[in-house]
This record gives structure tokens, sequence and C-alpha cells, in this order.
């Protein structure tokens, strides 16, 4: 996992260097900047593996910075923040953040949380010559990272794909919370449900079609999430 760079965005000193310094001790190659237009320019210049990025950045916010980066190609994205209210975690999702740290932290943690969001991508650039999954209606590109409802393209962050992607490939069977936290994240903890909860909440918004049926993910109350078999009278089933 060393050798990857990654890009701080922190306008905060201290915290700066003490994220470089753990990030640097673990074989990273890092950069610091302090805001949210030298983030945007370095990103477009240097393409790193990994951004950690502030929330409360001084006028361009984390979460703007965090949209901008993302608006041409999906790039791993670590939020810091100082606030611990669930709804700014929600926020930092649904622009595109890989995982959340709720300051503060611990370099331990900090380094954890990297290895695992770097784990993601290697086992995601593995995936090339992955079989597209068809459900129903619905086509699951692990390869191409696209989710297709007949012709038409559904936008989902990196994180939503991965869990349709994981409940998708065994339809039928319940995958609990833990174990969505466990395949998607790479570690699970104490909020863990909530969070999987929002992001699935997500997906069926995105899904959703009023004239076509099913309601691809059904909930398994007290336990977690099964994507819905296919009894065979659909033309697209079974593969």
């Amino acid at each position: 996992m060393t050798g990857r760079d990654i890009l701080v965005v922190e306008d905060e000193e201290d915290i700066a260097e003490a994220v470089r310094a753990r990030l640097a001790s673990e074989g990273y190659r890092v950069r610091v900047v302090s805001d949210g237009p030298q983030a945007i320019e370095a990103v477009a210049k240097e393409r790193p593996d990994l951004v950690v990025l502030d929330l409360m950045l001084p006028g361009m916010d984390g979460l703007e910075v965090c949209r901008e980066i993302q608006r041409d190609e999906w790039i791993p994205v670590l939020m810091l923040t100082a606030r611990t209210d669930e709804a700014d975690k929600v926020a930092g999702f649904a622009v595109g953040a890989d995982d959340y740290l709720t300051k503060p932290f611990s370099s331990r943690e900090l380094a954890a949380r990297v290895r695992a969001i770097i784990r993601r991508m290697e086992r995601i650039s593995g995936m090339a010559a992955t079989e597209p999954i068809t459900r129903f209606d619905l086509t699951v590109d692990a390869a191409r990272r696209r989710v297709l409802r007949g012709d038409e393209e559904i936008s989902l962050t990196p994180l939503e794909f991965e869990i349709l992607l994981a409940l998708a490939r065994s339809p039928g069977v319940v995958l609990s919370r833990d174990h969505l936290m466990d395949r998607v994240w790479g570690y699970r903890d104490y909020a863990g449900g909530r969070v999987v909860d929002s992001h699935v909440a997500r997906i069926r918004r995105k899904l959703k079609d009023e004239a076509a049926e099913p309601n691809y993910i059904r909930t398994v109350h007290g336990v977690g999430y099964a994507f819905k078999e296919d009894d065979g009278s659909s033309p697209h089933g079974g593969r």
C-alpha cells in the first residue's frame, strides 16, 4: 500500500502537520494544501490516489470541494470534521466522500481508515475482468462502475455502488449491516448501522421507477438487507 500519493487539505497547521507526519511514516507521499481552490488545482494537476479533506475550510467548504473534485472522475476522499451531527456525515457521503473521521482522532485511527480506503481501491481495480451482473432489468457492471436500468444509467456514489454490488451478487441472501460495513468500508463502528441504512435509502430512491417493479432491495428487520430473488419469470434473471 505504500508509495501512494495523498493530498491533505487542512487549514489548521497543527492538524495538517500531524496528519502529514503520520501518513509519511506509513510510507505515503504526502502533499498539504490549506484551502479549497488549492485542493481543486492540485487534484486536477496531480491526480493523487486519495484526498484527506477537512469539512470546515475557509471560504469554500469541504462539501463543495468534494463535489468539485469528483465532477469528472472518482477519487477517494476521507473527510475530516469537528462536527458530530449524523446529518453532516450523510451530506458528505452524498457528495462522494468514502469515509468520515471526527476530530479529535488518533493517528492510528487515521492510518487505519486510509488503509481501508486503499484496500477498497485495490479491490475495485481488480474487478476489470468481472462480468456484469444482471438482475431483472438492472445491470451492475463492476468493471466499468456503471449501473443500468434498461438503457438508463443510474448515477451512484462509490459507496452506494459497492453496497448494491454486494447485494446483487447474492440475491436472496440476507447481509447484515455489520457484514456490509466489513465488505464495503473494511471495518465496523458503532454508527455503522445508521450509515448503512442511509446509503440503502438513497440507493432505493435512485433506483425507484414508478412504472416498473420490483423494489430491488428488501429489508429484513433487525438483521439487514437482501437483493430480491428472481423467480425465473424475468428474461434477464439468473446471470
